[in-house]
């Protein structure tokens, strides 16, 4: 005796060893017992064979029509052995009963199950429906096919080149695109970011990474709405000084200004004065909604995104020769000491005099000539705001801010590598496409004008972060508890010191143009100028202020993903440098088991051959190939130029997290600690505005 059954949706077949009331033991072909319940046993036959039945009744049911068995099936419960009947005869064999079991189980759009064996014929509507449903599924698989050809031959369909980004980063695996690139990737073998190249779907690597940037922090386009720049209102004092900026010559988002008055009269007063958008802007503006979504510029080699329209940065950036809105703080010093008197912040209109730029004078403006009793003019020229006596006392001034702040934390600051510049050279001024010829030119960290600028801003974000917990209001803060490896940046709303700075606190508050928070400090601290004491019962944002607190895991996530893109972008860049200029060895030095970094370019790479060798060897090394989609490129070594000694590989104290000053020069830079235990590929150039 054999017996038919059902398992997990299968029909299988075997001989019946012993059965009871509730439950067979069924022995299959393969040898295989099994124990069916008995409410799964189909039917019982003597004959035929269980294979030769299962086979029949397949050939049989492929001849079953389900639309015309549908049409004369009863409109009450049947069997599978009733339809049998009624669709072949009324002596309908064994084979023929299977056959219709099988074809009422696997159309169900047509019957519906009721029980062991037993259907029951769905309604006319739901029949039309499902048949609606399976001939779309099949057109639709018909297309799929058809895609997944198309793009095997080297053409990418439209539909998939018009959901490409989505199909690549944010994929919706039930679209008949997304299945297309998976079948023809299955077909060809290529992984779908080669089949894509191969197709034509991406047919540059610059346009890849910016549009996968874009999709997934711009998916609605960097442009900007129709927004009017806000004017101010109040009429502002006028300071009575001459204000000039230092930035490179790109800058437009022009944030930082400063002053110098009272040289030789014992007490000099030095003025940081920084833009003050904040000071039309409102909290919940249509303006303010842009910026807060946006949080800060995005800086790339040749491009960048603002943060706020240009009819706004126009508004309020300091330039040069107009009358700028400001929030100034005064820092008088006594000129022999250089210790600090006092403070005063102040809300003004400021003179800016001029917009120095780093770029051109860096040559001019060196540590010897600033140092020298013979001071020459500079360019032939000597207008007021480049006196050589206050950029003398400026520079002698953050000499000495930089000295104490080492002696609070604890060792001095290190500046080993040098920052990069990247130049993109377009000659039809169409904007970065990806194939400009790229310059990259070394400048040393921690010039003359970098540190007069640097000093100044730490000493202002120190200051109006001590002032913020003073009067008790809310600010967001950047703190380190200490210097031991692995103790990062924090950042938060209570004034707490800054390990890696050498500060009590540190406010970010000199770059509002620029960055969300800083004009959310600004905010706060024109409360504390306007209304003093009573600050904290006016101010925008209250203590434990839930608003404060999602801004500031806002824009920690929003920034890391710009400087990961900007990083990204300079590394692109590097490796085109490489292939423009037929560039095949390198000089590097060992920093990490198999990883070294490139002498004179902002480089880090893996090498074969780095088996032994100590951190700070130095080599020369040849290249590999170079992918500009995925960004990679790897080395071998061919020479060891000077091995390793104590001392060799001095790595800069000044972490990434630490350098919060960098970018007030109007770039941003990331370091990379070397004693982190997972190494990422660092990049230590800047990105110019």
């Amino acid at each position: 005796m054999y017996a038919l059954f059902e398992e997990s949706g299968k029909f299988l077949a075997g001989r019946v060893m012993s059965t009871t009331d509730a439950s067979a033991q069924i022995e299959l072909d393969s040898g295989k017992r099994v124990k069916v319940k008995m409410a799964h046993v189909m039917v019982q036959f003597e004959k035929p064979a269980p294979a030769e039945l299962i086979a029949a009744a397949q050939s049989i049911q492929s001849t079953i029509d389900p639309a015309l068995a549908w049409e004369f099936s009863p409109d009450e419960e049947f069997g599978f052995a009733d339809l049998a009947r009624d669709y072949f005869n009324d002596k309908a064999t064994i084979e023929q009963q299977v056959a219709a079991l099988f074809c009422l189980f696997e159309t169900p759009h047509y019957f519906r199950r009721a029980g062991k064996g037993r259907f029951k014929k769905a309604p006319n509507d739901i029949v039309q429906l499902a048949l609606a449903a399976i001939e779309k599924k099949k057109q639709q698989l018909i297309q799929i096919s058809e895609w997944a050809v198309s793009l095997g031959n080297g053409v990418c369909p439209d539909p998939i080149l018009d959901q490409l980004y989505k199909i690549l980063f944010k994929p919706d695996k039930n679209t008949s695109e997304y299945k297309a690139v998976v079948e023809a990737a299955r077909n060809t073998k290529l992984p779908p970011l080669d089949l894509l190249q191969q197709s034509g779907a991406i047919t540059s690597p610059y346009q890849f990474h910016w549009q996968r940037f874009l999709f997934d922090n711009f998916p609605k386009g960097i442009a900007f709405p129709a927004l009017n720049a806000p004017l101010l209102l109040d009429e502002l004092p006028l300071a009575s000084v001459a204000a000039f900026s230092i930035d490179d010559s790109a800058t437009t988002e022009i944030d930082d200004a400063l002053s110098v008055q009272g040289l030789g009269s014992r007490n000099v007063i030095v003025g940081i004065h920084i833009a003050a958008p904040a000071l039309a802007i409102l909290p919940n503006s249509d303006i303010d909604k842009v910026a807060r979504n946006r949080l800060s510029t995005v800086y790339m080699p040749g491009n960048k995104i603002t943060m706020l329209p240009d009819v706004v940065v126009q508004n309020y950036t300091l330039a040069e020769g107009k009358n700028c809105p400001a929030i100034s703080l005064y820092v008088t010093f006594d000129e022999s000491t250089l210790d600090i008197i006092s403070t005063e912040s102040k809300i003004e209109s400021v003179p800016i005099i001029a917009n120095l730029r780093h770029d051109t004078l860096e040559d001019e403006i060196t540590e010897a000539w600033l140092e020298s009793l013979d001071k020459r003019m500079i360019n032939g020229l000597q207008p007021a705001y480049l006196l050589p006596e206050s950029l003398s006392f400026l520079y002698k001034l953050a000499i000495n801010l930089k000295q104490k702040r080492e002696i609070v934390r604890g060792k001095p600051e290190t500046f080993n590598r040098p920052d990069y510049n990247f130049r993109l050279i377009d000659k039809d001024n169409a904007g970065p496409h990806g194939e400009e010829t790229v310059e990259i030119t070394m400048r040393k960290r921690g010039s003359p004008l970098d540190l007069i600028v640097a000093e100044a801003m730490i000493l202002a974000n120190a200051t109006w972060g001590q002032m913020l917990a003073e009067f008790g209001v809310p600010g967001i803060y950047r703190s380190q508890a200490s210097l031991a490896p692995g103790v990062k940046v924090r950042m938060g709303t209570k004034a707490l010191p800054h390990a890696g700075i050498g500060v009590p606190s540190y406010a970010w508050s000199t770059s509002p143009l620029r960055r969300y928070t800083d004009m959310v400090n600004q905010w706060q601290i024109i409360s504390c100028i306007k209304n003093g004491k009573t600050a904290p019962l006016v101010a925008p944002f209250k203590p434990k202020d839930a608003d404060l607190f999602s801004i500031i895991s806002n824009f920690d996530n929003t920034y890391s993903a710009y400087n990961q893109y900007q990083n990204g972008m300079e590394r692109y860049w590097t490796l085109k440098y490489l292939q423009q200029n037929n560039i095949t060895e390198l000089n590097a030095s060992l920093f990490k088991e198999n990883m070294v970094r490139a002498d004179d370019l902002p480089l880090v790479l893996p090498v074969m051959g780095a088996q032994q060798l100590e951190r700070g060897t130095k080599v020369s090394i040849k290249l590999g190939d170079i992918n500009l989609m995925t960004l990679d490129v790897s080395g071998t070594i061919i020479d060891i130029r000077v091995a390793a000694h104590d001392g060799d590989m001095a790595i800069s104290d000044v972490s990434e997290d630490e350098s919060d000053e960098s970018d007030v020069t109007g770039a941003l830079s990331i370091a990379v600690d070397m004693d982190e235990a997972e190494i990422k590929p660092e990049l230590t150039a800047v990105a110019t505005e």
